[in-house]
């Protein structure tokens, strides 16, 4: 009898959901976390990244908010192309996202939220803004609380562009991608992170695969019902075993409606 009791209470403490002080619960720089935007909160994101010596500079504007509780999130993207190789000078909006992310779990140690893309041909694929065409993504963040100072958080999705015009003939593109982040809570207002990213992108006819590791770090603002989150990494870049070295900037703000 004791034995069982042992075995019971040993596994009602295994069970047990831990008890973790309050961490930074935003968006990481490259792998998207579980969390959903509480009900009433919305959020604003701007993104800006550049590689040296590439020749693509991009930015990006993101709106996310609740869809009646905190289950359904509704959110956009819009992408701002600054330079690209097929005309250097060129500057124009990219294909905007529409998502929907659904907040399968959400428990202190464990967090789930699949989500669907819709992307809108808004860029001109001419100029290398876009693929011309509607494509789609799916994504499934979790994240993971690993202990009180250690967050991890994993990506795995893909997108396609059915039937993209490519020089004289038509192609299907798609992008295949998973990726990994830990973030350390050195305080629960400051955070560093090393994120890891891995992409195939191309058609039957081409693949390309890229391997970008970003150490970067993000800390938090909190003025009343505002927090403002600024966020800064210097990414690397490996393509075709051709190494590129850059930055990204990040900035959110986050408050109730």
């Amino acid at each position: 009898m004791k034995t069982i009791l042992l075995f019971i209470a040993l596994f009602v403490s295994i069970g047990a959901a831990q008890e973790f002080t309050k961490a930074i619960e935003d968006n990481s720089f490259y792998i998207e976390e579980a969390y959903n935007q509480e009900e009433h909160v919305v959020q604003h994101i701007i993104n800006g990244s550049g590689f040296s010596p590439g020749s693509i500079y991009d930015a990006s504007f993101t709106q996310e908010w609740p869809a009646f509780g905190q289950a359904h999130q509704l959110s956009y993207t819009i992408p701002l192309q600054l330079n690209t190789s097929i005309n250097p000078s060129k500057k124009g909006i990219g294909d905007i996202m529409l998502n929907y992310r659904y907040q399968l779990m959400n428990e202190s140690e464990l967090a789930v939220s699949p989500r669907l893309s819709v992307i809108l041909p808004t860029g001109d694929d001419a100029f290398g803004f876009g693929y011309g065409v509607v494509g789609a993504q799916v994504n499934i963040p979790i994240s993971t609380r690993i202990s009180n100072n250690v967050v991890s958080h994993y990506n795995i999705g893909g997108t396609i562009y059915p039937q993209v015009h490519i020089g004289t003939f038509n192609a299907t593109i798609s992008e295949f991608f998973i990726g990994v982040s830990t973030i350390f809570l050195a305080d629960p207002n400051f955070n560093a992170m090393l994120e890891v990213l891995f992409t195939s992108s191309g058609s039957s006819y081409s693949r390309t695969h890229e391997l970008i590791i970003s150490p970067g770090f993000r800390w938090a603002l909190n003025l009343d019902d505002l927090q403002i989150v600024p966020g800064l990494a210097f990414p690397f870049s490996f393509v075709s075993g051709k190494q590129e070295n850059g930055v990204l900037l990040y900035l959110s703000f986050e408050h109730p409606y």
